[in-house]
């Protein structure tokens, strides 16, 4: 096995943090640059509202990490009511117009000037595209995020979606796997069970994430699934997810672990160990730098002690460095730059609202 240090640098490597402020905190610094975390998810309240401040921060991030392990600097930004970078950045309609409209080529556009844009910020990752089939009329978290209520059209956007961010130069990620589409509960406040059976499942919710299966990466769902696992949330499955394995070597990251569906149920350290074994490959602990600490004592704890846990976690590891190091973070250094990235998402922002309808 690792000495400690080796081993924590090791463990350290599959927690994505939060933070608070729009500076980076001398502590997430110092996690940073020992190589005890991958990378950084953005919020708003790490956004002034300058694109060049997100550049800035995106800089520094890259700045304080080993040369060796560049960080995942992602963000939330889907399009409609889910989306951290308000404008210049392209302003979105939610997924479920481009859906309605039926047009893949505008989806493929947009999705290929944001990431242009994205990418010249340094971020190089968005969680996105939504794959969840929205079944469920009064679904409480997904709604008009999904790109419709039809398997196939959530296929065809989906798929659209992942080339336009992959050829503008920024990471896709799925979510939610297995499907979060048919809930009747949220997850940041409740543990959702979705009892479909496992013929509805699979042809129905399964299915986006199969077409995309070619995605750089999926995040998992806090939902249990009782046909699959009756007693732990997909995050915590071996079972489930085992179902994204079979059709996807992408990188598994999990939802937040900070959310009530988990955190009101699982200790951080709990919920860090049964993620990693279950199959994640890295973990989301997006405020507290506290828990972020505490996921990564208990993985390395784990990993000191159990060999096949530490052979679990070098899989991880291996899994998301190789996938962090085909995108790393290059933010531009002036306005001009940013300026000239976003020559794409201006001509894509006239044709979406020609498309809709509204005053361009």
């Amino acid at each position: 096995m690792a000495d400690g240090s080796a081993t924590r640098r090791l463990c350290g490597q599959l927690v994505i943090g939060g933070f608070d402020g729009t500076d980076l905190p001398p502590s997430f610094t110092r996690a940073l640059a020992a190589g005890e975390r991958g990378g950084a998810i953005l919020f708003a309240r790490n956004l002034t509202g300058d694109p060049m401040q997100c550049a800035e921060l995106s800089r520094a991030i890259a700045g304080a990490t080993p040369s060796d392990l560049p960080p995942l600097v992602s963000i939330d930004q889907e399009g409609g009511r889910v989306a951290r970078l308000k404008a210049p950045v392209l302003p979105l309609p939610p997924m479920r117009a481009f859906g309605d409209l039926g047009d893949v080529d505008l989806a493929y556009g947009a999705a290929k000037a944001l990431a242009t844009q994205l990418a010249a910020l340094g971020i190089t990752m968005t969680f996105a595209p939504v794959l969840d089939v929205n079944t469920r009329a009064d679904n409480p978290v997904i709604g008009d995020r999904a790109f419709g209520q039809d398997a196939e059209v959530v296929s065809r956007f989906g798929l659209a979606w992942t080339a336009g961010l992959g050829d503008g130069g920024v990471l896709a990620c799925g979510k939610h796997f297995p499907g979060h589409g048919d809930a009747a509960k949220d997850s940041h406040f409740d543990l959702p069970v979705i009892a479909l059976d496992e013929e509805t499942l699979t042809r129905v919710h399964l299915r986006p994430f199969a077409r995309c299966a070619n995605a750089p990466a999926f995040m998992t769902a806090h939902v249990i699934y009782p046909a699959f696992d009756p007693e732990l949330p997909a995050t915590l499955s071996r079972v489930t997810l085992a179902r994204l394995r079979a059709i996807s070597e992408g990188c598994v990251i999990s939802d937040d672990l900070e959310m009530k569906a988990i955190a009101d149920r699982w200790s951080i350290e709990g919920s860090a160990v049964r993620a990693i074994d279950a199959g994640c490959d890295a973990l989301l602990v997006c405020k507290s730098e506290e828990l972020q600490a505490r996921a990564v004592d208990a993985l390395a704890k784990r990993a000191s002690e159990d060999g096949s846990f530490e052979a679990r976690c070098r899989e991880a590891h291996h899994r998301f460095v190789a996938m962090k190091r085909r995108v790393p973070p290059r933010p531009v250094a002036t306005r001009a730059a940013l300026d000239d990235a976003s020559a794409m998402a201006r001509e894509v922002a006239v044709k979406i609202a020609q498309r809709l309808g509204a005053p361009s």
